[in-house]
């Protein structure tokens, strides 16, 4: 604010004094500047008070958790050690981190080299697979979930346990694959052929010409996937519902409500637990994020 006034003052100094438009035209651009920061603070705020009035609760006792009173006296830091000491809550975290590591893993894994095939090989029916693909984007996960679980509970008997939502991960996702081939696409095939030139071969130039380059992109499929799965409430509740000892984060939160009674201020404290991790990797990884997501759309 302060280097906006400063500039309408050294503009009117330096030219002589300013005519009647020209005031016009600073003040419009000074009120344009108050208008744009103002709305940037009330979009600001529209998104961090619900996690303000989450934190605070979680600080609560059971008796003012959603009460008029906001602001928690005494602070209830117990809370959070109430959460850890609450059965089975370790071990949904562990597998919480078992199924979005190495889910993220196993899908970072089988779906680059199929977008590395579809962005740089020239092959009969590249278009059609590529249609596949997008086709596959676009069919929901409900539809097929019937056959899906008869073939996992059923034929495998692999009901209460998550490596019916982690192993379908090793053979590659659409959306993945889509957004790492978009990638691809920006890398020149210059640095391909030289590589060829040099004796690499398709495996060889993947793992050291493409993948280093295509760090932002990998970087950006693997946060996607990390917080699919993190956060996934669906596929737990199908597969892993009759056993306690498989549920996720996502699916145990429930284990917090009864039929007659919520403790709120429990559950809000698991939940800014749950939430913790996924914002954490977020904000130290959103530089390759936000350049890979952005690189994706630059070559069609």
């Amino acid at each position: 604010m302060a280097q906006v006034i400063d500039a309408v003052k050294t503009a009117g100094t330096a030219t002589g004094p300013a005519t009647p438009a020209e005031r016009v035209a600073r003040r419009k651009s000074l009120l344009n500047w108050i208008a744009v920061h103002a709305l940037g603070v009330a979009a600001a705020l529209f998104f961090v008070l619900p996690f303000v009035f989450l934190l605070l609760t979680s600080l609560m006792s059971d008796q003012q958790a959603l009460t008029r009173d906001l602001w928690p006296h005494p602070f209830e830091w117990s809370n959070y050690r109430r959460v850890f000491e609450t059965d089975g809550f370790l071990t949904w975290w562990r597998n919480t981190l078992l199924y979005a590591g190495l889910g993220t893993v196993l899908t970072v894994v089988s779906s680059l080299p199929v977008a590395y095939a579809l962005a740089k090989f020239r092959f009969r029916g590249r278009h059609l697979s590529l249609m596949l693909v997008i086709s596959m984007m676009m069919l929901p996960p409900q539809v097929v979930v019937i056959p899906m679980y008869l073939f996992w509970a059923k034929q495998l008997d692999m009901s209460g346990t998550l490596w019916p939502l982690i192993i379908p991960m090793a053979f590659g996702d659409a959306f993945s694959i889509f957004l790492l081939r978009q990638f691809l696409l920006t890398i020149p095939n210059e640095y391909l052929d030289a590589a060829k030139v040099d004796g690499c071969g398709e495996l060889r130039t993947l793992l050291r010409i493409v993948v280093p380059m295509a760090k932002p992109g990998i970087a950006a499929v693997a946060l996607f996937q990390f917080f699919y799965a993190w956060n996934d409430y669906f596929g737990p509740q199908i597969y892993a519902s009759e056993n306690p000892g498989a549920w996720t984060l996502s699916y145990g939160l429930e284990s917090f409500k009864s039929a007659h009674h919520t403790d709120w201020n429990l559950t809000m404290a698991a939940t800014v637990l749950v939430m913790a991790p996924v914002i954490l990797v977020f904000f130290f990884a959103q530089k390759a994020f936000v350049e890979g997501v952005t690189l994706t759309g630059v070559k069609g």
